[in-house]
């Protein structure tokens, strides 16, 4: 059963990116998220908010109409009684990239019955996976899209989520023939949504999205000048069940 923080809560946390293979490279920087039910998507103005048009196909009425229609794409339903919540950076003064958004369908009693990871690339293309984490939070989902420039698109995520009211945290490790090559990570204490707690969030990670890019682009340049392989990037068709 799942224990959750008051909500919409702020999750203030840390992103760690660790390569591997074929030589071992990481990052790490100080950042926040959101947590909060679909049913009462938090509204901030230029500070924080949450279009639909940031998501899946960009063209749902609700981002509880797009996770709806998606899992439905992958034979999931939303029931009576169920919540959906998601954890999301969000757009903030006017910029967002989001590389992972976490959506959690929770049922009446508290217990999880599937989740879907909505990963966009510095692209600008998105692409959304529907998962069944175990009592545990952890599941194996196939590697389909495009991320990194430097890795193949094979090979499959070994996925742990945890939501609890005193941590939240994902972890992806990417494992291709047979070895571990890459891991991201993004931990965090729930706080209450006070307009305290946002102004503290703000004033530590300003203009957080062109941050994440930003590091994510010279992590880049850094693995390129040690001559890393660049692999082509594939044509990315919309995914079935995008609205």
């Amino acid at each position: 059963m799942v224990t959750l923080p008051p909500l919409p809560a702020l999750v203030p946390g840390t992103v760690r990116h660790q390569r591997r293979h074929p030589f071992p490279h990481g990052l790490r920087f100080k950042t926040y998220q959101w947590l909060f039910d679909l049913d009462a998507v938090p509204s901030h103005g230029i500070i924080a908010s949450f279009p639909v048009s940031d998501h899946f196909g960009g063209r749902a009425g609700s981002l509880r109409e797009a996770v709806t229609v998606f899992a439905a794409s992958r034979d999931e339903q939303v029931l009576e009684g169920d919540r959906l919540l998601m954890l999301s950076a969000g757009r903030a003064f006017g910029q967002a990239f989001d590389p992972l958004t976490v959506f959690w369908c929770i049922d009446a009693q508290g217990q999880v019955r599937w989740a879907v990871l909505e990963i966009h690339n510095t692209y600008g293309d998105r692409h959304a996976h529907l998962l069944h984490p175990d009592d545990r939070g952890q599941a194996r989902i196939p590697k389909e899209f495009y991320v990194s420039p430097f890795f193949e698109v094979e090979g499959e995520y070994a996925v742990t989520l945890k939501l609890g009211p005193e941590r939240v945290a994902v972890s992806i490790q990417l494992q291709q023939d047979g070895a571990d090559v890459f891991s991201a990570t993004f931990t965090g204490s729930a706080v209450p949504a006070t307009r305290v707690n946002l102004a503290r969030a703000v004033a530590r990670t300003p203009l957080m999205a062109l941050q994440t890019m930003a590091r994510i682009r010279v992590h880049g340049i850094w693995l390129w000048l040690r001559r890393l392989p660049v692999v082509q990037r594939p044509v990315h068709d919309e995914q079935v069940g995008f609205l």
